[in-house]
């Protein structure tokens, strides 16, 4: 039997493992569960790890394996699925409040069960924007957890024919994994000289980055390193017909 923050925890780093390849720090997961401390979440944590739900890696940071979940932990629509109450009254300890946290539990659990994350959309390329400028907050694109990898994500419009060679149109949108590293010849988002921001290529030649497109009609541009930022890398792309 677990007590109500204990199974809020549980649910929240099964969500955010599922999302992100990673498990939560001890701030957010602090945050996610309106705690004044940290040293609440060690004692829910040691609590998981007496009860058989969770491990510790201890030789890494962040690294939380789940072990199990509670039986009830099923998608809402599902026919195995107990009602919504009748469920939390089994798994909590009987000084559970119920009724909003169940309902969020719910869409929680739907969420996850899902198999897909909503990620922010960053609109189409523009030069004379950084990325961040890019984003609109109103825009989200429903991608699978499969296509995703460990860190933070999100999507981008692509403008223009400069990278049709790499199977990538006009108006794709490519999901891309934050990050200011790249391996050379991955298809990055670089800010170029703090102003322009582009999707193309990277290759390093000695002290300089050359950016390249993927069509023979447009030039590979090359500046001195200190001039290209990566902004992040192309995982993914998703496109509609």
């Amino acid at each position: 039997m677990l007590t109500r923050k204990q199974y809020e925890l549980l649910v929240y780093i099964d969500l955010h493992l599922k999302q992100t390849g990673f498990s939560p720090s001890f701030e957010e997961m602090k945050d996610a569960l309106a705690l004044k401390s940290k040293s609440g979440i060690h004692r829910l944590i040691s609590a998981l790890e007496e009860r058989g739900y969770l491990a510790r890696r201890h030789h890494r940071a962040r690294a939380l394996d789940i072990l199990r979940l509670p039986e009830n932990m099923h998608a809402p629509d599902s026919p195995a699925a107990p009602a919504a109450e009748e469920s939390v009254a089994q798994t909590f300890a009987p000084n559970v409040i119920r009724g909003d946290f169940t309902q969020r539990l719910a869409g929680v659990r739907a969420a996850a069960d899902a198999g897909a994350i909503q990620l922010p959309m960053y609109g189409r390329i523009a030069a004379g924007l950084p990325i961040e400028a890019l984003r609109d907050t109103t825009s989200y694109v429903e991608v699978p957890l499969a296509l995703l990898g460990a860190g933070e994500h999100y999507g981008l419009e692509v403008a223009g024919d400069s990278m049709i060679e790499a199977g990538i149109l006009d108006c794709d949108t490519v999901i891309i994994q934050k990050g200011d590293t790249a391996e050379n010849g991955q298809i990055v988002v670089a800010l170029v000289d703090d102003a322009e921001v582009t999707l193309k290529r990277l290759r390093r030649r000695g002290n300089s980055i050359a950016l390249e497109p993927c069509n023979v009609r447009h030039e590979t541009r090359i500046f001195p390193a200190d001039r290209v930022k990566v902004q992040g890398r192309i995982v993914a792309l998703m496109r509609k017909y």
